[in-house]
């Protein structure tokens, strides 16, 4: 029924204006504490919005769109489809459950923030068809069940080692960066789940993370060097500093994208720009540098892939 519902979205969906969760009222989901602080304090520079790829297209021509072109390469649909979405408006945490917890939609096209920005592009990237869509969709949201308990809301320890154990992401930071790569870690442990930022994820006690997790790191200041070598559609995910304090130290995430001798970040912006943009990666990298309060430390790279039995539509259980 799930995947029904959001089948039927993709293909009924009639664009509209998002409407942001009042003052004070922030949505439930890791989304709320992944995004920068320091971007929230910008200067909103995205009004009047103009639409985006999806916006005015029938249902025919968008069904059409995610079957075309099904046996190219992964990262080159995924790209395509992320494009669609450039201009689109950044909402906090516009995805949920339907219902429960957070019943925010299971999937839209007018309004992403930089997780369900990537999410729904793999998902529809990944897709041969549109039946495919759904499915994929809680294939990478969910550990295995789509509830909000069993959603992969912490990066380190649930999206990215469950999405790469299912087979949709490799890690490739030490492939591009070679010698500079350097392994790090998030470390949870029960203090962690004390602070307010992890209290209002909302899981119960016997669902959360506690453990060290390792990353592959490409320190802040040496990105440039080794950014021209990155392909097109490489995942490129921002790295802080370990606080005890916070349950997770990724706090953005977007596709590189090359064009014209330049790299860019094809990411969803809170703050700034308040949409999704191909923003260049220097700039992009700069920004990030002057975050005092709580510094970027490095990124980390992950190559797309689409994992045996994604084009049956079968969701993929985790052990």
């Amino acid at each position: 029924m799930k995947a029904a519902l959001l089948t039927l979205a993709l293909l009924s969906q009639a664009p509209k204006a998002p409407t942001p969760a009042p003052a004070g009222d922030v949505p439930p989901g890791a989304e709320a504490i992944l995004e920068s602080p320091a971007a929230s304090s910008q200067t909103a520079t995205a009004t009047p919005a103009r639409p985006n790829g999806w916006e005015g297209l029938t249902a025919e021509q968008r069904a059409a769109l995610v079957a075309e072109d099904a046996d190219a390469p992964a990262a080159a649909r995924v790209l395509r489809m992320s494009e669609r979405f450039i201009n689109t408006p950044y909402v906090l945490s516009p995805l949920g459950e339907g219902s429960g917890v957070d019943p925010d939609p299971t999937f839209r096209l007018d309004a992403v923030d930089c997780l369900t920005f990537v999410e729904q592009s793999l998902a529809l990237g990944l897709a041969r068809s549109e039946a495919d869509v759904g499915p994929l969709l809680d294939t990478l949201r969910y550990a295995s069940s789509p509830s909000y308990e069993d959603r992969n809301h912490l990066m380190e320890a649930q999206w990215l080692p469950n999405n790469i154990r299912k087979g949709f992401l490799v890690d490739v930071t030490r492939r591009y960066a070679g010698e500079d790569a350097v392994p790090v870690t998030k470390t949870l442990t029960p203090l962690t789940w004390q602070s307010r930022s992890s209290l209002a994820l909302g899981l119960p006690k016997e669902r959360r993370p506690v453990g060290t997790y390792p990353l592959n790191m490409l320190p802040l200041e040496r990105v440039l060097t080794h950014a021209r070598s990155l392909p097109s559609g490489t995942i490129l995910v921002v790295l802080r500093e370990d606080l005890p304090l916070k349950a997770t130290r990724v706090t953005h995430l977007g596709f590189v994208v090359q064009r014209k001798k330049r790299t860019y970040l094809r990411h969803a912006s809170r703050g700034g720009y308040n949409r999704v943009v191909d923003e260049d990666l220097e700039t992009f990298l700069a920004r990030n540098a002057r975050y005092a309060k709580w510094k970027v430390t490095g990124v980390s790279l992950f190559e797309v892939r689409r994992p045996a039995g994604a084009s049956s539509g079968a969701v993929v259980r985790s052990p």
